[in-house]
């Protein structure tokens, strides 16, 4: 078997300019996978390229990628060896990126395909951070964990209310920003699930960067296959990032943030 890519290794020449380069970490995905290729093929317009980012050589995920390449030369595997888990695949997929603009994507996720188009006219209009949102202007979450969601459904709130926190679904893993932005929005200690997001999300306010949601409808796993939600990591994880957004962001003006709604939301 030949030596999967990595990062650090040297980026891949592109036929054409590349604008926007989605990340997608997995583990062990097969179907949620190969829908959602599928998918970024068929309704992303926009010059991209799709990175496919994963921690072991077994992964599953992989033969999926190379498959999928036959057909959509844009998608490509990649190994994280920067550490295990989410935070640590969208270091090593941002480090090898040609595109301008970054959008992590979980795999599992179909719904939010549809506000890809939305999140990138905010950005052609001078936003610079977008987010997605389930919990406003017309945006829903739909089945997952039950524990997990009231968990984010409250957290999300709670930052609203008290802290003045700007977009409306912080926990959200989908969002859009400019790779040269990266190193300032993570310290790269986000080492639970989908936390960098998280962390994303607050320092992008606490930096003034301007920023931007999309309401979109949120399946959890529509085609199935195991959660990685664990509670009480996940809980402990989160709630760093959660007190550090209490802490800070009363401090900070809150933002005006620039919404845009997909029509017939």
């Amino acid at each position: 078997m030949a030596a999967l890519p990595s990062a650090g290794d040297p980026v891949p020449e592109a036929a054409e300019p590349v604008l926007l380069t989605v990340l997608l970490p997995v583990r062990n995905e097969t179907m949620n996978l190969r829908v959602m290729l599928r998918i970024l093929r068929a309704v992303l317009d926009t010059p991209h390229e799709v990175i496919v980012i994963f921690d072991s050589d077994s992964d599953t995920s992989i033969p999926v990628v190379e498959e999928a390449r036959a057909t959509y030369p844009q998608a490509r595997p990649l190994q994280n060896k920067l550490g295990r888990g989410v935070a640590g695949a969208i270091t090593a997929g941002v480090e090898a990126a040609r595109g301008e603009r970054i959008l992590i994507f979980a795999a599992d996720e179909v719904g939010p395909v549809l506000a890809i188009e939305d999140m990138m006219t905010l950005m052609d209009e001078g936003v610079e951070f977008v987010s997605v949102t389930r919990y406003a202007h017309g945006g829903r979450r739909l089945g997952g964990s039950v524990i997990g969601q009231l968990l984010s459904r409250t957290a999300n709130g709670i930052l609203g209310l008290v802290s003045g926190m700007g977009v409306t679904d912080a926990t959200t893993g989908i969002k859009l920003f400019r790779r040269d932005d990266f190193s300032r929005l993570t310290q790269g200690t986000s080492s639970v699930g989908w936390s960098i997001a998280f962390e994303m999300a607050i320092n992008a306010q606490l930096l003034g960067l301007k920023l931007g949601e999309v309401p979109t409808i949120s399946i959890d796993r529509l085609f199935g296959g195991k959660s990685s939600f664990q509670l009480v990591p996940w809980v402990l994880g989160y709630f760093g990032y959660f007190a550090m957004a209490m802490r800070k962001l009363p401090r900070a003006a809150k933002p005006s943030v620039q919404v845009r709604i997909p029509p017939g939301m």
